[in-house]
């Protein structure tokens, strides 16, 4: 395992750290906003998110770290974080995969990736077969225009975890 790959350690780390950002975020919605906040959440893994991630597993371009994440983390659900952030339930992932299929990825637009979410503004995010994140530029799917967004799930992981905080100390929109 590389030192980029994802661990349930890092994994722990990582969901302790946005949780406490998070809940500072929520606590002062009402008063900073004038309205309760949204559903602002790391769901930690449970025993259908992990079957859904053994599922997942069987469907051959799936980067391990996905699966890795997956049977630790049940779902990301960010709404008052920018526009918002998603990072899809296994089970939503592997229905999407078993309805659709694939999207295509990469340079040549050949290699299958699968849609694990989205942002607030009808954006999805797509992890290719070698674990690349890409984001669409629009909210089709049919063709998709994408850009990689980051090398691996992990630097995923940590520019969502940046987004938040630079939203949650000035205001300001991240960088997905």
């Amino acid at each position: 395992m590389s030192d980029r790959s994802l661990s349930p350690a890092w994994l722990a780390s990582w969901t302790s750290r946005v949780s406490g950002t998070l809940k500072t975020m929520t606590d002062e919605c009402e008063r900073r906003h004038g309205f309760p906040p949204g559903v602002n959440d790391v769901r930690l893994a449970d025993r259908g998110d992990k079957a859904a991630a053994r599922t997942l597993a069987q469907v051959s371009l799936v980067p391990a770290d996905l699966i890795t994440f997956y049977e630790s983390i049940g779902e990301v659900a960010w709404a008052d974080v920018d526009n918002g952030y998603f990072v899809d339930p296994a089970a939503d992932v592997l229905l999407r995969f078993n309805q659709y299929g694939t999207v295509d990825v990469g340079a040549d637009q050949m290699n299958g990736g699968l849609v694990i979410g989205s942002n607030g503004g009808g954006l999805s995010y797509v992890v290719g077969p070698d674990g690349m994140i890409y984001r669409t530029r629009t909210t089709s799917l049919d063709e998709p225009e994408l850009d990689q967004v980051a090398d691996d799930l992990r630097q995923f992981l940590e520019l969502l975890e940046w987004s938040l905080s630079r939203f949650v100390t000035n205001g300001e929109p991240g960088c997905l």
